[in-house]
C-alpha cells in the first residue's frame, strides 16, 4: 500500500435479520450439507447456536457474508474445509490486526499531529 492508501473496515453489527437455513442456501447459492460441514467446522455459525439440530438454524448477515467468502475461497484455491477453517481464522486476525494498527495510528496522530506515522 502507499502513504496515500488507507484501508476501509467495516463492521456489521446489530443485525436483526436472520435467515433459515433454506434461505442461507438460497442466497449462497450452495446445498444445506455444505452449510452443515462449515459449521461443524467453525467457518460459520448459526445465531440459535451449533447445539440445535432440529434444523431450524438461523444465520445472521454476518454469517451469509463470511459463508460467501468462504466459498469464493474454496471454489478459487481448491481448499479442503479444515484447510478453508484455518485460513477464515487466519483472515479475521489479520483484519483484526490491521484494525488495531488504525487505531494506534489514529492515537499516534492525535498526540503528534505533525508527524507522518504511515
Amino acid at each position: 500500500m502507499s502513504r496515500n492508501d488507507q484501508v476501509l473496515t467495516v463492521e456489521v453489527s446489530g443485525s436483526r435479520t436472520h435467515y433459515s437455513l433454506r434461505e442461507v442456501c438460497e442466497r449462497g447459492g450452495c446445498h444445506a450439507e455444505l452449510v452443515l460441514k462449515m459449521v461443524s467446522y467453525g467457518i460459520i455459525e448459526p445465531v440459535s447456536g451449533p447445539d440445535r439440530d432440529d434444523g431450524s438454524w438461523e444465520f445472521d448477515l454476518p454469517a451469509l457474508v463470511r459463508l460467501h467468502k468462504a466459498m469464493r475461497l474454496q471454489r478459487d484455491l481448491k481448499m479442503n474445509l479444515p484447510g478453508l477453517a484455518m485460513s477464515m481464522d487466519l483472515l479475521d486476525e489479520v483484519d483484526s490486526m490491521r484494525r488495531e494498527i488504525a487505531q494506534l495510528r489514529q492515537r499516534l496522530q492525535q498526540l503528534a499531529p505533525e508527524r507522518d506515522f504511515d
